[in-house]
């Protein structure tokens, strides 16, 4: 027992001194956080608890004043930890790249401190990006040496791997090695660290995907056990009903927010601001041709059912007397179905083209090297050889620059056409280390390995977006098969009570069975619009994973209210079809 109170004790220690900690590092002066968010949040949390103890209202009015104002604290209690958190992480997404592209520069015949400057200025790095700028400020503005710039910084990051960086990297500076030795000798470590740190978030979301599945059941049943329940209380089933879905979407939101902050930042799409391709043609007709289509198949649902329509459901799914209500929610958003397999299908270009470029790269570096040839050349021989989906890609570089267009400008093509993530990034990075002088053959290897490797966690993140897919296509249909059992059942209970009230036997049926209360169609509505909230952050939540394209999460959003639509119908048939045998 006392072991037990003593680990307590040291867990709420640990979160205190850790929550100070998160204090000193947000950025703010800590007395003018106290006076501005902290003091303000306690003055309105006193007033919300003075709201319930004075005013007279009813408990369920009081209730949520003082709960409003307890947010509303914690709040501004733990806002400067959730936002160390997102800093670190910010940090440890593009940490990998970062020290790629350091040594990348540092390989050139540029000063060690214009990479700093260099990197400071990359704005795609985010936070990092702002660590490099502080480094050179150190150094430029106060006179510090580069390794007591990197000394002071280690200590204030919250970072682990990049404090560790920064720790190493001053102590080897100052013992006078070379930065670009010293970079090329930690390349094995450094990638570990980001593949601990990449894996470990992996990790992360399948515990989320674990807890989303324990979560989503016993809100499943507590939505079912909502719609039954009244039968035999007689109170209103619309307010136990509305009560819980409005608790079953809180937690669905809560999950598709976690698991948006857990997700590794390891986009697939590039989006160029000024470059168009023949991809994003495809892209926008695909997106216009679903969005119409859905306009106007909105309006053979809707209009069909408010008779303004000419063609209603009705003539189309003519085999169907009277059409599923689920039916009318689900026909408008088909359409949606489009463009969503267009991302899909390009989709599936880009990764092809990512398996492809370390090959390509490394064979540039090398041929290049060699040959102690312009790229132009080289790519002469090597548009010649089989890389899959690139060698197009490869084919339109070697004919802008045989055009004696600017490489830059022939590079930012290839990679706008590409629009892969990781060929643009490491595609900058080889072009720029070539303009700098460095080694064709130790820049094409340096980049085809990083690469390499990410591409490797890459394919266990698709394998644990795969796993979270089947999860939640399997506990959408079994939520929804679940929702309409009990809907149903109430529904067949309160045709049974009707036939027995107008029969010869003059019995009380009132009296065990509640059936009155019930308004079926405004329920089956209000379940199918969870059905519908379920596929959409469902669809997201896949996309979140992922890290492909916005519009692929239409393809899944179309899929699974269908799926939702179609079980409702079919459990409706069995459960009317077993009970009338």
């Amino acid at each position: 027992m006392a072991s037990e109170e003593a680990t307590l004790d040291l867990t709420i220690s640990g979160t205190i001194a850790s929550l100070l900690e998160s204090y000193r590092r947000m950025g703010i002066p800590i007395q003018r956080y106290l006076l501005g968010i902290l003091l303000p949040a306690v003055a309105f949390f006193l007033a919300t608890v003075g709201v319930a103890l004075l005013v007279n209202l009813p408990l369920a009015i009081k209730v949520p004043f003082p709960l409003l104002g307890l947010l509303l604290l914690g709040a501004a209690v733990f806002y400067p930890k959730v936002r160390l958190s997102q800093r670190k992480q910010a940090l440890n997404n593009r940490f990998h790249l970062m020290v790629t592209h350091m040594t990348v520069l540092s390989t050139t015949k540029i000063d060690r401190m214009e990479v700093f400057r260099a990197l400071a200025e990359e704005e795609e790095y985010g936070e990092l990006a702002t660590e490099m700028g502080r480094v050179v400020e150190l150094v430029d503005t106060w006179n510090l040496s580069l390794d007591d710039a990197c000394r002071r910084r280690a200590k204030e990051v919250p970072s682990d791997a990049l404090s560790d960086f920064f720790d190493r990297l001053a102590y080897t500076m100052g013992a006078g090695q070379r930065l670009d030795d010293y970079l090329l000798s930690e390349q094995d470590m450094i990638i570990e660290n980001y593949k601990t740190v990449y894996e470990g978030t992996l990790g992360n979301l399948a515990v989320m995907k674990d807890l989303y599945l324990s979560m989503i059941l016993s809100m499943t049943f507590a939505l079912v056990f909502a719609v039954v329940l009244p039968i035999l209380t007689g109170t209103n089933p619309m307010m136990t009903v509305s009560a819980v879905i409005v608790l079953f979407i809180f937690v669905q939101t809560g999950f598709f927010v976690a698991i948006r902050s857990l997700a590794p930042y390891d986009p697939v799409w590039y989006h160029p601001e000024e470059i168009t391709s023949p991809m994003d043609r495809r892209i926008n007709v695909s997106f216009a041709v679903g969005v119409v289509l859905t306009l106007v198949f909105g309006f053979i649902s809707f209009g069909g059912f408010a008779g303004v329509s000419p063609i209603t459901l009705n003539m189309i799914f003519f085999f169907w007397d009277p059409v599923p209500l689920s039916i009318y929610a689900v026909f408008p958003i088909t359409p949606l179905l489009i463009p969503g397999l267009v991302i899909r299908q390009e989709e599936q270009k880009i990764k092809a083209r990512d398996q492809e470029f370390p090959s390509f790269i490394r064979a540039l570096g090398s041929t290049e090297g060699a040959k102690q040839s312009t790229t132009g050349a080289v790519l002469e021989s090597l548009r010649e050889k089989e890389f899959g989906p690139l060698s197009e890609n490869i084919d339109n570089l070697y004919k802008r620059l045989n055009m004696r267009i600017e490489p830059e400008k022939a590079w930012r093509h290839f990679t706008a056409e590409s629009r892969s993530y990781l060929i643009q990034t490491f595609s900058e990075m080889y072009l720029i280390g070539r303009k700098m002088g460095g080694s064709p053959k130790q820049l094409g290897e340096l980049i085809s390995e990083n690469m390499n490797e990410v591409l490797q966690l890459r394919q266990q993140r698709d394998q644990e977006t795969t796993t979270l897919i089947g999860v939640l296509y399997g506990i959408s249909a079994a939520a929804t098969f679940a929702f309409f059992i009990g809907l149903q059942v109430v529904n067949i209970l309160s045709q049974m009570s009707l036939d027995l009230q107008t029969g010869s036997t003059n019995f009380e049926v009132g009296s065990l069975i509640h059936t009155s209360v019930y308004e079926i169609p405004v329920i089956e509505f209000l379940l199918i619009t969870v059905v519908i909230f379920n596929a959409l952050l469902s669809a997201l939540m896949i996309r979140t994973t992922d890290g492909g394209h916005k519009l692929n999460s239409y393809m899944h959003f179309v899929a699974l209210s269908w799926i939702g639509a179609l079980v409702a119908i079919f459990t409706k048939f069995v459960v009317s079809s077993v009970i009338s045998i």
